[in-house]
């Protein structure tokens, strides 16, 4: 700021306009260069008349190739149903895979819904922790939830833009709809991490999304969220594109894969060394299946979703629901196709490969 005197006159004249204030485009307008589709299918998200559109199948999330900690993030948002609840969000600091058996990152969301009032959520821009992530409440909620319930009904309905302003600075968040600030959590742990824009249920449209980012606060370790490793998804959440049953009777695709059989779902792609994730769920207490380089057999807790982390190569070793496994036996690193052995009430989801680099 600079101040000038003339004829007795006290003038304050703004200084020129610091680079790093100066807000950046997130998303091109064209297409979804800087974004990753975590684990949606390729039609899930897509860029229409401007807009980054989501259909709202499966449960999901496109998130930033890049992590975020302080900044200013502006964006335009409409849902289509005029009638219908319409859901989707904005997740801020968030994990590049879903939290285990879930679609959803762990982190702070920035709630983006329409025809939904209730005593514990509004349609007008609540802001709230999920799957493991913290925060405190601006305002404590009626029930006790790490959630902030707006000051104020700002938001407009289905078929009509909505303009959100999202401060982030120093593991605290504050929400401006439409204009003005109505929502605010503070303490939030992860305060670095993805941006996400979210699928769940309804076709959502986002555009003018914007950045400013401040300088770094220097949050610890704790205090950061899952690096990305680069995994790929193996499943769209929609179909078995890439999958084949082995009796189309025994398996069925949606948000969750189920079986009913004892047929396996074998990939279509061969796979060699790298990283295998995914979420199972059996009433029974172990889940097998088939590598190139050999059979596994995974310990499993009944009826609960477990995530295996396994690192393929010339062993086997990594956790299955954050305990240690492993296979001592040498393996041949032969790239080959992946296989679930069918088990009836067997369910799967969050399916990914990171190829050894």
């Amino acid at each position: 700021m600079r101040l000038l005197l003339t004829a007795g006159l006290l003038t304050v004249l703004a200084g020129p306009t610091r680079a790093d204030d100066a807000a950046v485009p997130l998303f091109n307008g064209k297409d979804l260069t800087g974004w990753v589709n975590v684990n949606c299918g390729p039609k899930t998200f897509t860029v229409q008349d401007d807009c980054i559109v989501t259909d709202g199948r499966p449960t999901g999330f496109l998130r930033t190739a890049k992590q975020y900690e302080n900044f200013v993030l502006e964006m335009d948002w409409m849902h289509t149903n005029t009638k219908e609840v319409g859901n989707s969000g904005l997740f801020v600091w968030g994990d590049p895979l879903p939290a285990v058996g879930t679609g959803y990152t762990r982190g702070i969301e920035v709630q983006v819904l329409v025809n939904f009032e209730v005593d514990w959520a509004t349609s007008h821009g609540d802001l709230f922790s999920i799957w493991g992530a913290k925060c405190k409440p601006d305002r404590p909620h009626p029930k006790g939830y790490e959630r902030c319930l707006p000051s104020e009904r700002r938001c407009k309905g289905g078929g009509e833009w909505n303009h959100y302003k999202v401060i982030a600075q120093d593991g605290s968040i504050k929400l401006h709809v439409n204009g003005k600030e109505v929502s605010g959590v503070t303490e939030c742990n992860p305060r670095k991490g993805y941006l996400a824009l979210e699928s769940e249920g309804a076709e959502c449209r986002f555009k003018n999304v914007t950045i400013v980012e401040k300088p770094s606060t220097m949050p610890t370790a704790a205090q950061t969220a899952v690096v990305a490793g680069g995994h790929t998804s193996l499943y769209t959440g929609r179909d078995f594109t890439g999958w084949t049953p082995g009796d189309a009777k025994d398996w069925t695709a949606g948000e969750v894969v189920t079986c009913t059989g004892t047929t396996p779902l074998t990939s279509n792609a061969d796979y060699g060394k790298g990283q295998l994730v995914f979420d199972f769920k059996t009433p029974g207490t172990e889940v097998a299946l088939t590598l190139a380089t050999g059979k596994l057999v995974l310990p499993a807790k009944p009826n609960t979703w477990t995530r295996a982390t396994l690192n393929v190569g010339t062993t086997i070793a990594g956790t299955v629901g954050g305990e240690p496994f492993s296979m001592k036996q040498r393996l041949l690193p032969t790239p080959g196709p992946i296989a679930f052995a069918g088990s009836p009430k067997l369910e799967l989801r969050n399916l990914f490969f990171q190829e050894a680099k």
